[in-house]
């Protein structure tokens, strides 16, 4: 059933009848988008009929269809059925669709099963703790299906560099509220000139660069404050992140306008690849240009990451 059948929906909604609501979510074949390119990542409650009705709308580049913290146990089963029912509306979607699952052993390994017919572009698990804990999300979840990973446990801090076990892990987010709490350290230290939160942030991103992931920066929470989130993305941009969470559309305008590229910069990378292949094409691996100064491999290299970085939607079958 559409999501648009609102009448029907919220009658099922408000009698409880969860299985009547599964029972309507039939899969459909969908189009894979396996980008990583995103720089948005908006949190979208899957109880909430009226946020997931407008999927194409949003401007976000990534929507995190959760499962997890703010839909309360009551109200999870029909969640369920209408996150599967939202992924069947759009069976192609210049956003990337990624269902945040609850832990595996608090419902998210039946989550995964029923949802992986739908097949969302990724599957987001949390509390994770171990690579034991990857491996089983692994056998979980469909193979054609994106594993993305909270990392907001000491546990899973500790082994960052061992947990990309497979090349079906593409992302890892950072839930630093979760993480703090585990490691027994005041949310008050979360400023963007606290020397811990610097090593974290740094730590977070070079570990993940290093193992071929997508690292994802946390999600501001304090929504109406502008220019706290502005500092923050400046400094994430400094460091090198290109992808943050958010929970409102407004941070999501502000994060594409600091982690995006300019015109200039987009015009400059294009001309240094183009002048770097012309000259590979005779041999020459190194040369000076009067506009652009000494290129060779490594500029070429950073020139066609920025490009890379300006595609920001492409939807693979």
């Amino acid at each position: 059933m559409p999501l648009n059948n609102a009448e029907k929906l919220n009658d099922l909604i408000t009698s409880g009848d969860s299985a009547g609501l599964k029972a309507l979510a039939i899969p459909v074949r969908r189009h894979l988008n396996q980008t990583q390119s995103f720089r948005s990542c908006l949190m979208l409650s899957t109880h909430n009929l009226k946020h997931l009705s407008k999927i194409q709308e949003l401007n976000a580049e990534c929507l995190m269809l959760n499962l997890e913290d703010g839909v309360s146990p009551e109200q999870k089963p029909y969640a369920l059925a209408l996150c599967a029912m939202a992924l069947a509306s759009n069976p192609q979607c210049d956003k990337k669709l990624v269902v945040r699952v609850n832990p595996l052993d608090e419902g998210g390994a039946e989550e995964i099963l029923f949802l992986n017919p739908f097949m969302p572009d990724a599957i987001r698990v949390p509390k994770i703790r171990s690579v034991a804990d990857v491996r089983r999300i692994l056998t979980l979840v469909h193979e054609e299906i994106e594993v993305h990973l909270s990392i907001e446990t000491k546990e899973a801090w500790l082994a960052l560099a061992q947990l990309s076990i497979d090349p079906r892990i593409k992302v890892y987010y950072l839930g630093v509220l979760d993480l703090f709490a585990d490691l027994g350290l005041s949310q008050s230290l979360l400023t963007p000139e606290n020397p811990t939160v610097l090593h974290m942030l740094s730590h977070f991103l070079l570990t993940s660069r290093a193992c071929g992931i997508k690292p994802v920066s946390f999600v501001y929470q304090d929504y109406q404050n502008s220019d706290g989130l502005r500092n923050w993305l400046e400094l994430e941009k400094l460091m090198g992140f290109d992808a943050k969470g958010c929970i409102s559309p407004a941070q999501v305008d502000l994060i594409h306008e600091a982690l995006g590229y300019s015109e200039n910069e987009i015009a400059r990378c294009r001309e240094i690849v183009k002048l770097f292949e012309e000259h590979a094409a005779k041999g020459i691996s190194g040369f000076t240009d009067e506009r652009y100064g000494f290129i060779d491999e490594p500029i070429y290299k950073g020139a066609k990451t920025v490009l890379a970085h300006c595609n920001y939607s492409p939807i693979t079958t």
